[in-house]
């Protein structure tokens, strides 16, 4: 029988021809792998009606609005049998933003599809073209996901011997193009070294945060031909673009947190930090910035997530420090004892940001203006984001359980 698979594209935004290319894709895959493609649209835009044009040719696809996904997952939440059932509801589809509940979505329908594996892509890229022909990251995907480490053939193998009988949890890239942070119009300006640094760990030296600031964002080189590393994959590699679960994603889901980007990255921080086998490989996706982030709205708002995302590293370095093992019920005890922390820390967080963001002039005012009108509501938020995180996990092996068992509503 060949292995069922999503491909999954979260939008709330115009993405027809982010999808074509996806498309592409998945007959690539089924073309030159013994796959069957379950193509899923996560799909919060106004765009639906011409989405769906674009995606009539696809052979299996799964389009979704919100309304649907909120069927589908009242009837899981309810099969499941969890406690506060409305508040789950709630933290998978809320009516912020939040990158972490869109995949923890994907993750739950796959289940429902009968897919062992999830392929993410995102509605703001496309892939390379090399040699005449598009650069799709299916295809290292699909050698090394879900097989034994010792099976992996790679250029390079950095994994430990006592790693080998595991199997490959993950695998993924990065990206060329536009920055995954929009922030690159300011990256040699007056505080922005102030600004990326307050993302590092505490304790950090002057000179790893300079490397981090360096580093941070930035892309990879452009595809030259196929190069794939076997090892524990650093998340500082690899890109929510372009990554592919296998396992851990039914095991641990993403934090729920709510305009904050990066809040999708966990898993990466598990499989490295429980050691699992990874492969890390170089069909690197093309990152662009979409027009509307440009506007003063879009501006203001992404700049917002930004800020959450700092304050939220204050909770998640405490995790990753700690955190051993992708069991769900220990990772779910340090997310609650990272809650705990005292807030004095974050609050002096906050301050220097504000502090950067004023320095950086310009429009740039109204993001400092706006940390400090809403200071506490940030500092609370970052905190119950980690709370609600907590629960979640308690909840996600009942839901990913229910989940094989409820069919998708009809569209």
């Amino acid at each position: 029988m060949k292995r069922r698979i999503c491909l999954v594209v979260p939008t709330n935004r115009e993405c027809s021809a982010t999808l074509a290319e996806v498309m592409a894709e998945a007959e690539y895959a089924e073309r030159h792998h013994d796959v069957d493609v379950h193509l899923l649209v996560l799909d919060s835009s106004d765009d639906f009606t011409s989405h769906a044009k674009t995606l009539a040719d696809a052979r299996t696809v799964h389009h979704l609005d919100e309304t649907h996904q909120r069927e589908f997952l009242r009837q899981v939440i309810g099969r499941a049998g969890a406690a506060g059932p409305a508040r789950l509801l709630d933290l998978l589809l809320p009516d912020r933003s939040s990158y972490g509940a869109c995949t923890d979505r994907a993750f739950l329908i796959a289940a429902a599809l009968g897919c062992e594996s999830v392929h993410r892509r995102d509605s703001d890229l496309y892939f390379q073209t090399y040699a005449g022909e598009k650069v799709f990251p299916i295809h290292a995907e699909l050698a090394a996901l879900g097989r034994p480490a010792r099976e992996v053939v790679a250029d390079e193998d950095r994994l430990d011997d006592s790693r080998r009988d595991l199997t490959v949890a993950m695998v993924g890239a990065s990206f060329v193009g536009d920055m995954s942070v929009d922030v690159e119009d300011i990256r040699e300006a007056d505080g922005y070294y102030d600004l990326v640094s307050l993302w590092a760990a505490p304790g950090s030296t002057e000179a790893e945060k300079r490397a981090l600031v360096e580093e941070s964002f930035t892309g990879s080189a452009p595809f030259d031909g196929d190069h794939a590393v076997l090892s524990v994959v650093d998340p500082m590699r690899v890109d929510m673009h372009n990554i592919s679960f296998h396992g851990l994603h039914e095991r641990v889901p993403l934090p729920p947190a709510t305009d904050t980007i990066g809040s999708d990255y966990f898993l990466i921080h598990v499989a490295h930090r429980a050691g699992l086998p990874g492969v890390l490989h170089n069909r690197h996706i093309v990152n662009f910035h979409t027009g509307e982030r440009k506007t003063d709205a879009g501006f203001l708002a992404y700049q917002m997530r930004f800020a959450k995302f700092i304050l939220s590293m204050y909770y998640l370095h405490f995790i990753y420090q700690r955190m051993t093992t992708d069991d769900p019920v220990d990772i779910a005890a340090i997310v609650r004892a990272s809650a705990r922390q005292p807030q004095e820390p974050n609050e002096t967080q906050a301050r220097l940001m504000e502090r950067a963001y004023r320095t950086l002039g310009g429009r740039f005012t109204g993001v400092a203006d706006r940390i400090r009108d809403h200071r506490d509501v940030l500092l609370s938020e970052a905190r119950r984001d980690i709370e609600d995180y907590a629960d979640l996990i308690d909840a996600w092996a009942g839901l990913v359980a229910a989940a094989r068992e409820t069919p998708l509503p009809h569209v």
